[in-house]
């Protein structure tokens, strides 16, 4: 990407424009950010229909009482409903996981406006869709309106969850965005220059008094 300079633009090389406070946002500048917000939500947008997807495919072919062993029995289809939050943990307060998702949810959308970097926009996404795919089910399954059991149909190395609490595709898109960011933070790739700059700040200072 060039500036109105011409100056080539990198992913750690983000202007104080992409912030959105500065008054001298080149063209380039302001077209990034709403790029990159699209990115997110076209990320959450596949995640959720792909959950979806596999959800409806779960309950169409699966019996709960006959897991199907795939891949060498390193899973196991093992069809499962949720009443709890990801990977079956605190069943019996759906109506609590249901605010706390929708409130999740509504503060990634805001937060995908201010995304200024490629990576962000992708993990910032999976975390969307990842709350967004179990959150339609909350509202739109039963028993009923915002009680809804998420449909669980992954079981990693045994059947029903011996092993490992069972999940879906989901879970598996908010853990993965969740520890891109992880990662984007102990890297120094943080979400905004200015988390940006204070790590190479801190880099540096260490550089220098070693």
């Amino acid at each position: 990407m060039q500036t109105a300079g011409g100056a080539t633009l990198s992913e750690d090389t983000q202007p104080e424009a992409d912030t959105g406070a500065g008054p001298d946002d080149t063209p380039e500048d302001k077209r990034r950010r709403p790029g990159l917000t699209l990115a997110a939500l076209l990320t959450a947008a596949f995640a959720v229909g792909l959950d979806q997807w596999t959800k409806f495919l779960a309950e169409a072919n699966l019996d709960p009482q006959e897991p199907v062993r795939i891949l060498g029995g390193l899973v196991y289809l093992s069809l499962t409903w949720n009443s709890g939050a990801a990977f079956s943990l605190g069943t019996g307060y759906t109506w609590i996981f249901t605010i706390i998702a929708s409130a999740v949810v509504v503060f990634l959308v805001f937060l995908s406006r201010r995304i200024a970097y490629p990576a962000w926009a992708v993990a910032i996404g999976l975390v969307l869709g990842g709350a967004a795919g179990n959150l339609v089910d909350r509202y739109f399954r039963e028993p009923g309106f915002a009680h809804g059991h998420v449909v669980d149909f992954i079981s990693a190395f045994k059947p029903f969850g011996e092993a490992f609490p069972i999940f879906n595709i989901a879970d598996s898109a908010l853990c993965c965005g969740v520890v891109l960011i992880v990662l984007l933070e102990l890297t120094g790739h943080g979400f905004s220059p200015e988390s940006r700059r204070a790590a190479k700040d801190e880099q540096d200072a260490k550089a220098e008094a070693a």
